[in-house]
């Protein structure tokens, strides 16, 4: 039940249920008014009044009877006890030394705040001396059971209990019970803990939901899933959270959970949200201020204890609505709440925007309404402003603003609301707590003249204002007092009246308008109905101005490193520093020049963490100290520090084994620490002690001097007996604490024939697949040296009987490469053998998943282009402290001679200093200070081999070619050696060697070297008989070089040197009119001649000359182009027309002629060609009848006198004679057969002759047979009109023939009236059903086919018979 004891001041002052109104008298209150009574002691034991002095008796009646209801009763049965004691003691003899327990001095009770300590203690006499027992709610303490909870002391008769750390489940009531052979005695105290400026009702417990039975179970809670150091900017919502975890699980148990701010319990507010889901507990910061910076905790409570999580959360300045204006004050409170005026108090910002703060202003807002009003005309320098002219009764809001230069800040968070009325009717007018006692007041005496105010003193003075206390007149039961306050300037005696319109309800007055630098006098009046009563005493003279004094600056800052993002900082208190608020640190990364402030809201004291650095940056701090005067100066900058983690010392060893054991010394072995302390583990100690029957005697040292190595002999043991172990590591922090002890192991010799275990596991190079295993070989040898290792492997989380072999054969090696699954978790054992068989197995190595961390590298290996090979590791995860560590076949590399180190940042290389077999090895590499980052190279033979042919390319390397040395002609005949190489270097270098003799630009060699294309040419304008022989172009670019070589001797250079005098030649040809294309001919399909040749590079004064044989044929002057071609025409050329042709152009600039034989073959050629187109121009051989017989024949497009056909009959030239002729008639050439009979059937040809494969035309006069009229046509047909008239012909041939009938020569055909047929291509008929007039005259018959023609004639003759009937014939 004293657990919900609130704190004594409530009581006294009974205040209402409002929050700001309960804050008002913490203790924080209290001390913050003794800040405003500058120094004047206000003990609440002063008497007030007979109502408050009521009170506080009441309240003390209460506190006693509430913690020691339960404990009177027992106290009384105690001293009925003592007295009986004492008079047994009286009745026994004095000599007597024996007697019961006594206290002298007993325990006695205390109220302590949160996170304190208390201590309860007692003076106990009695022989023999009394054991004693602390008790706790009738339950033994243990401090065993809580480590450093409790403390237990006895000395010389004084026992004591200290509790260390109260919190509120150490609100109890203790019992110390005191006992001898004589009797027992117990006396008692109770230890009240409250909550540092909390709520009364938040010191209840919370209800439990439903019935939950927790007797008997004892609770274990675990914070996870935490919170980290958060950052957050005003305006924005944060959100805290953690998850807990309590075991025993059970259903509707709820713990005691609680958030705070530097150490203030936060309860629940429109800026505060807490939550509690089962499992998480979150607190949601609803619109971040900086009032809301600070450490955050969150502890959960259970009937076992409690846990607690803490971390920093940081706020950020918002964005200034006008740049460079201030940011907005903080932690607006109120204070000194009276019926017409409020003291409102704030923090300043820690940035000022670039400018100093002029001031501030604060507004006020009733509460109920959204209307703000400027208290203050001009800005108030100082933090802390009395605001008038209240309404009684209402409460208020309030909000302060700073303003510089450039703008007004933001506004503040508003501050809580506070009514304006008088603490004693705030009183009055609350709602009384359970168990309260209301002291009724007496009624107030009417018609008396109050007397003096008491105590006035100036409790304020600032530039701005001046503030006045006083105490109420000391009778009782005064009507309606009421103040007049009076000044008066220091050395006159003329007193004034400030507030001569309303009398002051409240005894506090604050003046303003006050002349600054000018010294006053002050005394009050009190007044009532009755009247106006005596002035008080006048005040010491007090002169307008700031009596508070801005701090000075703090002193020596000094950084420490802390995390890889914090540094704590720690500084000298500003000296003689009054009513100070806090300090505000800032930082700045080491040659920016840019200071950040580190905290938003003053720290109180002299050290803070630093948050949100960034890790390997170099820093200075600064400190600035607040008191409501304002902020001082900026102290000394610190020393620079670099942000990175701090070192600790180890953590303990752990796994202690025995390797060896002999007559009086065993060899121990140990595991690494798993936390190393961020520093290199320097050495371990060791320490051992003796068991004698189980129980453990005291430790000694073994060793003095730090081992580095994980295995140890102590020596000096003796043989049979029984010892514990255990080992500190260390590094440059200092030693760590120890492991736990080890097993008792018995110091007798070993005498078994095997190896002892292997010892110091490590896993190196974990991959998804693989990983490599390391250890060292036992110390114990057995019997036998050591011959091999076998390896077991197991998944992590199978049975014992999982174990299985890696190797079915013994390895020699202390390393091994073991393949794995990926994503299972492994453990590993290793067994030596000797001749005389397998030995103990080691300690099994902490489970190892087969996972590939991301970022894992790769040793690289690399060939420089010196040929220099190395290989080469880099590490991205490495902190400050790491280093590389190389070895080959996993034994560290100390030998320098073979191999070169070189580490730079976060990479490394080994160099070979000359590779050779001796270097055939794995090499591996271990970063130290990660977790296990670490890579192998296997350097096989054939591996060596490969990079030793790289390095040798890149000692002596060649500068590769596109192309090899070439020569090729350019106009004028000049000459281009040229070669082009793949890639070179603005430094790359050629020589140009002929013979063997370096050549040099020159008049003859001009050469050049274009290193952006790697074309290297070198030229000359001709070539000579001396310039015969080999060129050579070397090349060098740095190392690397190469050469390309021409041979040019004998026939090669002759036909080089002839083609390039030639071209020279041409050039020169080339200035003037020049033929481009020769003097040719060319055949037209008409069969004319043309003599053509192109020119070029003409003029108007240019003439072309044609010539045959030496004699002008033609000239061609007044050419119009520059480039064209000349002809001359020979329309039918015959045998006059062959002769030598030129053509001869001319003018100033020179001559160029062209020459065309057309005699001899020259002319053949033409003409064969001319025969050639005449040939192609035949057409193909027909037959045609003649009178005298057949005619072959064919036509061409043209005929030439020169032209030689043959015509041939079977295959054979045919023999001319009078029966067969030949001939040619313009343009026909024809074969006359006379009579022909069928021996002159057979296959004709006629064959051109063109001088080459010639050209013949064929045709088959076998079979042959040309159209005929055979008969059956008579020459004259007289017919009568209206008759039929049907004619009909037999005709033959062959191919059938085409018919023809003609009337008068001109054609007819079909129609009804004359029906014209052929049939069977033998029948023709002629068909006329009824004959007139029209149809008489000459009829002809037309048969055709390729071998000739023929036609029958008739005449018909129509008659109309006379009327006579005559007939004609």
């Amino acid at each position: 039940g004293s657990a919900l004891l609130p704190p004594s001041q409530e009581f006294a002052t009974g205040l209402s249920d409002t929050e700001e109104a309960r804050v008002r008298d913490t203790a924080a209150y209290m001390a913050r008014r003794d800040l405003f009574t500058s120094g004047l002691e206000m003990e609440r034991s002063e008497i007030i009044s007979r109502k408050e002095a009521m009170r506080e008796s009441a309240e003390r009646i209460s506190l006693n009877k509430r913690v020691s209801v339960g404990v009177l009763a027992v106290l009384r049965s105690h001293r009925a006890a003592m007295q009986s004691f004492k008079e047994h003691f009286k009745r026994m003899n004095e000599d007597s030394l024996m007697h019961a327990p006594e206290f002298v001095i007993k325990p006695r009770s205390h109220t302590v705040w949160e996170k304190q300590c208390v201590r309860l203690h007692c003076t106990v006499s009695g022989w023999p001396d009394p054991r004693v027992v602390w008790y706790k709610n009738n339950v033994a303490l243990d401090p065993l059971t809580n480590p450093g909870k409790y403390k237990i002391e006895s000395r010389y008769s004084v026992h004591s209990l200290e509790i260390n750390g109260c919190d509120f489940d150490d609100t109890a009531q203790y019992r110390v019970s005191a006992m001898n052979s004589q009797g027992e005695l117990s006396a008692f105290a109770s230890v009240v803990v409250k909550r540092f400026k909390g709520e009364v009702d938040e010191s209840l417990p919370a209800p439990r939901l439903g019935p939950v039975s927790e007797y008997g179970i004892t609770f274990q809670t675990h914070i996870v899933d935490k919170f980290g150091v958060s950052f957050g900017r005003e305006g924005e919502t944060m959100s805290l959270g953690c998850t807990v975890i309590i075991y025993p699980a059970l259903q509707r148990y709820q713990p005691d959970v609680e958030w705070y701010r530097d150490d203030v319990l936060l309860s629940p507010s429109k800026w505060t949200h807490m939550h509690w889901s089962g499992d998480r507990a979150t607190l949601t910061l609803t619109h971040l201020n900086k009032e809301d910076e600070g450490l955050y905790t969150l502890r959960v409570s259970t009937k076992s204890g409690y846990e607690t999580y803490s971390a920093y959360v940081f706020v950020r300045d918002a964005d200034a609505e006008v740049e460079g204006a201030p940011a907005a004050p903080l932690d607006v409170r109120c204070l000194d709440a009276n019926k017409d005026y409020i003291i409102v108090t704030w923090k300043q910002p820690a940035v000022d925007g670039g400018n100093s703060i002029l001031g501030y202003f604060v507004d006020r807002c009733e509460v109920g309404t959204n209307h703000w009003i400027q208290c203050n005309d001009t800005p108030v320098k100082f933090a802390r402003f009395p605001v008038t002219g209240l309404v009684e009764g209402r409460s208020y809001i309030f909000r302060v603003r700073a303003v510089n230069k450039s703008g007004i800040s933001r506004p503040s968070r508003v501050s809580e609301p506070v009514a304006a009325m008088d603490p004693a009717d705030r009183a009055r007018t609350s709602a009384p707590w359970t168990g309260q006692i209301i002291v009724t007041e007496e009624e107030p005496a009417e018609g008396v003249v109050p007397g003096r105010p008491l105590d006035l003193q100036v409790t304020e003075a600032t530039k701005n204002y001046v503030v006045l206390s006083w105490k109420p007149p000391g009778e009782k039961g005064l009507e309606g007092v009421m103040y007049y306050v009076e000044k008066c300037v220091s050395g006159t005696d003329s007193w004034q009246r400030v507030n001569t319109e309303i009398p002051v309800k409240s005894p506090r007055f604050a003046l303003f308008d006050l002349a600054e630098g000018k010294s006053y006098r002050f005394r009050v009046r009190c007044c009532n109905s009755a009247g106006v009563g005596e002035p008080s005493d006048p005040t010491e003279a007090t002169t307008v101005g700031d009596k508070l004094d801005i701090p000075s600056a703090p002193g020596k800052v000094i950084p420490t490193r802390n995390t890889d993002t914090s540094v704590v900082v720690s500084w000298e208190a500003s000296r003689d520093a009054k009513e100070l608020v806090g300090y505000y640190i800032e930082g700045s990364i080491v040659g920016s020049n840019v200071w950040e402030p580190c905290n938003n809201k003053p720290v109180n004291a002299t050290r803070f963490i630093c948050h949100g650095l960034i890790t390997g940056e170099k820093y200075m701090f600064r400190v600035r100290a607040v008191n409501a005067a304002g902020i001082s100066q900026f102290s000394q900058e610190s020393e620079p520090v670099e942000v990175k983690a701090a070192i600790a010392s180890p953590a303990p060893p752990y796994g202690i084994t025995v390797l060896e054991c002999v007559r009086d010394s065993m060899v121990l072995a140990w595991k690494q620490p798993t936390f190393i302390g961020g520093a290199d583990i320097t050495g371990y100690f060791v320490d051992y002690r003796e068991v004698i029957d189980g129980v453990p005697g005291k430790w000694h040292e073994a060793n003095i001097k730090a081992v580095s190595e994980r295995a140890y002999r102590v020596s000096d043991l003796k043989e049979n007996k029984k010892y514990q172990f255990q080992v500190r590591a260390a590094n440059m922090a200092g030693v760590g604490i120890p492991s736990l002890p080890s097993k008792t192991f018995l110091c007798e010799e070993w005498t078994i024939a095997v190896p002892g275990p292997p010892h110091d596991l490590q896993i190196r190079e974990v991959r998804n697949d693989s990983l490599v295993l390391l250890w060292k070989p036992p110390v114990y040898q057995g019997r036998d040296p050591v011959n091999g290792f076998y390896i077991d492997i197991k998944e992590a989380d199978a049975p014992e009987e999982a174990w299985r072999g890696v190797n079915t054969k013994a390895i020699e090696k202390t390393y091994i490469k073991v393949d794995l699954k990926e994503g299972v978790a492994y453990v590993f054992r290793v067994r030596a053998q000797n001749k005389a068989g397998v030995g103990k197995v080691s300690d099994v190595t902490e489970p190892v998943p087969a996972v590939t961390k991301p970022g894992t590298k790769e040793i690289v290996v690399d060939v420089d282009d010196d040929g220099v090979i190395s290989l080469n590791f880099e590490c991205s995860s490495m902190t400050p402290d790491s280093k590389f560590v190389w070895s080959k076949n996993y034994e560290e590399i100390t030998d320098t001679s073979r191999l070169t180190t070189e580490t730079k940042g976060t990479k490394s290389k080994v160099v070979f200093n000359s590779p050779g077999e001796e270097d055939i090895g794995v090499y591996s590499c271990l970063i130290t200070h990660t977790d296990g980052v670490s890579s192998s190279y296997t350097l096989s033979e054939e591996e060596l081999k490969r990079l030793l042919e790289i390095s040798h390319d890149h000692k002596f390397p060649i500068i590769p070619l596109k192309s090899e040395l070439a020569v090729e002609l350019l106009e004028k005949g000049r000459v281009r050696f040229w070669l082009q190489a793949e890639k070179m270097s603005p430094n790359g270098k050629v020589d140009y060697v002929f013979n063997d003799n370096v050549l040099s630009q020159g008049e003859k060699y001009k050469m050049n070297f274009d290193k952006n294309t790697g074309v290297i040419e070198m030229s000359m304008d001709s070539l000579t008989p001396a310039d015969e022989g080999t060129y050579t172009f070397q090349l060098q670019d740095g190392k690397a070089t190469n050469q390309s070589s021409l041979v040019l001797i004998g026939d090669v250079f002759k036909q080089l040197q002839k083609e390039s005098e030639f071209q020279r030649k041409e050039f020169f040809r080339k200035q003037g009119p020049h033929f481009i294309e020769y003097l040719s001919w060319e055949v037209t399909p008409e069969c004319c001649v043309i003599l053509k040749c192109k020119v070029g590079n003409m003029k108007k004064e240019t003439s072309a000359l044609w010539y045959k044989d030496k004699h002008q044929i033609k000239a061609d002057e007044h050419l119009g182009f520059t480039e064209g071609v000349l002809k001359l025409e020979i329309a039918q050329i015959s045998k006059k027309d062959a002769g030598v042709y030129e053509v001869v152009l001319k003018d100033d600039r020179g001559q160029d002629t062209s020459t065309l034989n057309l005699t001899d073959q020259g002319f053949k050629d033409l003409m064969n060609e001319v025969f050639s187109f005449i040939a192609n121009s035949s057409t193909p051989l027909k037959i045609t009848s003649t009178d005298e017989g057949i005619r072959l024949y064919t036509f061409v497009s043209y005929y030439n006198d020169l032209l030689q056909v043959t015509w041939h009959y079977k295959d054979s030239a045919i023999a001319f004679s009078d029966r067969i002729t030949s001939g040619v008639v313009g343009e026909q050439l024809w074969l006359q057969i006379k009579e022909p009979t069928e021996k002159d059937m057979g296959k004709y040809a006629i064959e051109f002759y063109d001088g080459k494969g010639g050209l013949r035309r064929t045709v088959d006069l076998a079979g042959q047979d040309r159209a005929r009229v055979a008969g059956g046509l008579p020459d004259v047909v007289t017919i009568q009109e209206g008759k039929a008239l049907n004619l009909t012909c037999n005709i033959s041939g062959n191919p059938v023939p085409e018919v023809t009938w003609l009337k008068n020569d001109r054609e007819i055909t079909s129609d009804e009236h004359c029906i014209l047929k052929f049939e069977s291509g033998k029948f023709a008929s002629f068909t006329i059903t009824g004959v007139n007039t029209s149809d008489s005259g000459k009829y002809s018959i037309l048969v055709k086919n390729k071998y000739g023609t023929e036609s029958g004639d008739f005449t018909v003759s129509v008659f109309i018979p006379d009327e006579a009937g005559g007939k004609k014939k």
